[in-house]
């Protein structure tokens, strides 16, 4: 069974977190930004389909 040779630092362990952290904070923001984007109408390239008894109340 593969085990590691050497005992990681908490500066290594803390760096792998904190990259985690940034790439869920990234994430979160992009999907923000679309749904806004899509509630505002100025969606450009996002596609989602539309009931079409919305169209007909309006």
């Amino acid at each position: 069974m593969a085990v590691p040779k050497k005992k990681t630092s908490k500066g290594k362990r803390n760096q792998r977190h904190a990259h985690w952290k940034a790439k869920a904070a990234t994430a979160a923001q992009k999907a923000l930004s679309v749904g806004k984007a899509v509630l505002s109408g100025r969606a450009q390239g996002f596609v989602y389909p539309m009931d079409s008894d919305e169209e007909a109340d309006d």
